[in-house]
């Protein structure tokens, strides 16, 4: 039964993300299912199935991947309407997925290992080679310059100015992606951001002596 229940979430994903251009596709997701697995494994912690589940979904319902809040909550209420799971591993994917993202910073106190393991593995896709990919892909859909040096990176935030306030892609190195690191709950999510946290490093360094011509 939970094996279907896995083939039906990832069709759905694949339904409603497959064709996402702003780095929320259907390839980042299954980045997130296999190193959630992986840091499962690895810490020895947590339900593989609520885990992989949560994983699957956690974009679904993302406010920035929908028109609104609600229509994203609809959209995963319609895949559990569907999909009949016990009540408890229901109940604990979603308190997953709507206490994970990040949302400007803010820090939310998870109440489960499983929550921290996808957490973890959400945001060890955000950093590294893959989240400066990302980090474009997501800043040219929405309209952002890639740089801009008069631009102030935005220290404090709230969930709206996150989302709707004047940034670049470079500035949400410093607004999001170097913080990252040091906000993984895990071990083993901790071992795995070091390389990923100095591509990112050596790749802004990189890019400024280009910006200002001193690499010539």
């Amino acid at each position: 039964m939970k094996d279907f229940l896995m083939k039906q979430a990832e069709l759905f994903v694949r339904n409603e993300l497959g064709e996402d251009s702003t780095g929320h596709d259907w390839y980042h997701v299954d980045r997130v299912r296999r190193n959630a697995l992986y840091i499962c494994k690895r810490e020895m912690a947590g339900d593989p199935f609520v885990i992989e589940m949560a994983a699957l979904l956690h974009d679904i319902p993302d406010e920035k991947l929908n028109k609104s809040t609600e229509q994203g909550k609809a959209k995963l209420d319609s895949f559990f309407k569907i999909n009949e799971m016990a009540d408890n591993e229901k109940d604990h994917i979603i308190q997953i997925i709507e206490t994970i993202s990040y949302k400007g910073g803010r820090k939310t106190d998870l109440q489960t290992v499983e929550a921290k393991i996808v957490q973890d593995a959400d945001r060890l896709d955000a950093i590294g080679a893959i989240g400066i990919a990302r980090a474009f892909a997501y800043g040219g859909k929405k309209g952002q310059l890639i740089y801009d040096p008069d631009i102030h990176v935005r220290e404090e935030m709230s969930p709206e100015e996150y989302r709707t306030g004047k940034s670049t892609s470079i500035h949400h190195f410093y607004e999001k992606l170097l913080k990252l690191k040091e906000l993984l709950n895990t071990d083993t999510a901790k071992l795995m951001a070091e390389k990923r946290q100095q591509m990112m490093l050596t790749f802004l360094d990189q890019f400024y002596q280009e910006w200002d011509g001193q690499d010539l």
